[in-house]
């Protein structure tokens, strides 16, 4: 009994020393979503339409127990479909995390989840080491949300808004393009490392680096194995995003709660001083959730018959991406997370394009049909804070539907233009019957968009 009340003792130190003497829970704002910083606090606010009961759970240093848990009243907490709390005297760089009980053929009791908008998140700092958590009895590989602060000194950057015309892109994986002694920089692998490299980048000639996925993932939920070594594999290219906002951590040298967000927007600003432009690679057609079977951690806890696209009866998930799910991208409830985040890197982080992952994904509608005017790609193209900002799709899916040529309107989305790949490499091979198509794609393939001006 002695040390149980210690523990108890030692829990409430601890989250006393987390707070001022003005902490307190109240109703909040169903808006904005996310947790924001508010005067003299924090408001939470996240959707789920299935939920029954949310708690609202704030951790110190210990990620598997919380310091506090509060149970979300519905007839104070809850607008709607979006569950709310304002918690004055709470600083910022905290974690926390939602327990949500809902009517899920799935699965049963409460289930901890990371918040969709959460703009950082803790438990991924080192590469290849995740972060695990006791849900529902067993251990998942759950990140935390963390309550990030803005604030930052951009000297009066801006995006630099190039004309395409004169852009000369290189593609980067952020991990890969420093990581080998050769690159003889002094944190190999990290946001850091590529400012050591701008010098090098200037000498090529380039104009943009386009960033392969920097969200966060997990690296460390691949099944298979080296059959050489026996050694589990490793989700490199990271094109398995669990969240649309938060980096991935591990990208960053500085290993701090602040570090990733604050590290990223020094090389954001250094990349625009030397007029180097940054593209994000983004994937907002699939999850790390996968399917039926796959973990959860986020979507498929709050809603998710809202975010994915399911067959008839409900219980399997359509895969029209070859990565076990497929986001619901023209949902009312999705069309604005994509456009919230999308927002949220041009405005916050000062990013200057997208390349839009799989984006045939997002003309489909809500039972996988090819929609002929996708919402999704209209609110993109003419959404006045994205005015300016490159629109670049890569104009397929995993399921057959390929519209390059064809892709969008407005005169403002781009393409990846895979046939100038194929045709380029058929070349190269040696295939009879290519000068005439190598002339086409290297004069800007007329066949596919001289019709609409592109």
């Amino acid at each position: 009994m002695p040390s149980k009340k210690k523990k108890q003792k030692s829990k409430r130190d601890q989250l006393l020393g987390k707070v001022t003497p003005k902490f307190a829970i109240k109703r909040g704002h169903p808006w904005p979503l996310g947790a924001a910083l508010v005067r003299d606090g924090v408001n939470f606010a996240v959707i789920s339409g299935s939920a029954k009961k949310v708690y609202l759970l704030i951790y110190g240093e210990d990620t598997n127990k919380p310091l506090v848990e509060f149970p979300l009243d519905p007839r104070v907490n809850k607008t709607g479909d979006i569950w709310h709390a304002h918690i004055t005297g709470l600083d910022p760089w905290l974690s926390y995390a939602y327990r949500v009980f809902a009517d899920d053929p799935f699965r049963k009791g409460g289930l901890l989840v990371l918040d969709p908008y959460t703009k950082a998140t803790c438990g991924g700092e080192i590469w290849g080491r995740p972060n695990t958590i006791i849900n529902e009895g067993k251990k998942t590989p759950l990140r935390l949300s963390t309550i990030v602060d803005d604030t930052f000194d951009w000297q009066l950057d801006q995006p630099l808004n190039r004309p395409l015309q004169e852009s000369i892109i290189y593609e980067m994986h952020v991990r890969g393009f420093t990581r080998h002694e050769s690159a003889k920089v002094a944190h190999p692998g990290t946001f850091a490392g590529i400012i050591k490299k701008i010098p090098y980048l200037k000498d090529l000639g380039i104009t943009a680096v386009e960033l392969m996925p920097v969200t966060d993932f997990d690296e460390t939920g691949v099944p298979r194995k080296n059959p050489f070594t026996g050694e589990l594999l490793k989700n490199y290219w990271g094109y398995d995003p669990i969240s649309f906002f938060a980096l991935k951590s591990a990208y960053a040298h500085d290993s701090s709660a602040a570090g990733a967000v604050i590290e990223f927007k020094k090389m954001v600003r250094a990349l625009h001083q030397a007029g180097i432009e940054i593209i994000l690679d983004i994937v907002f057609n699939h999850t790390a959730e996968g399917n039926e079977h796959g973990e959860t951690y986020n979507l498929k806890g709050l809603d998710r018959d809202t975010y994915y696209l399911f067959d008839q009866d409900k219980q399997h998930y359509l895969n029209y991406t070859g990565c076990g799910n497929t986001v619901n991208c023209n949902h009312p409830v999705v069309r604005s997370m994509i456009i919230d985040a999308l927002r949220y890197w041009v405005t916050e982080m000062h990013i200057d394009g997208f390349r839009f992952d799989l984006a045939s994904i997002l003309s489909r509608g809500p039972n996988g049909e090819v929609l002929s005017d996708p919402p999704i790609l209209e609110r993109i193209a003419l959404d006045p804070v994205l005015t300016g900002t490159k629109i670049i799709a890569e104009a397929w899916d995993a399921a057959g539907l390929y519209q390059v040529g064809s892709f969008g309107r407005w005169q403002r989305w781009m393409e990846w233009n895979g046939k100038f790949r194929d045709d380029v490499r058929r070349f190269i091979k040696g295939d009879e019957g290519m000068i005439p198509l190598l002339a086409t794609r290297l004069s800007g393939s007329s066949d596919l968009y001289e019709d609409d001006g592109r």
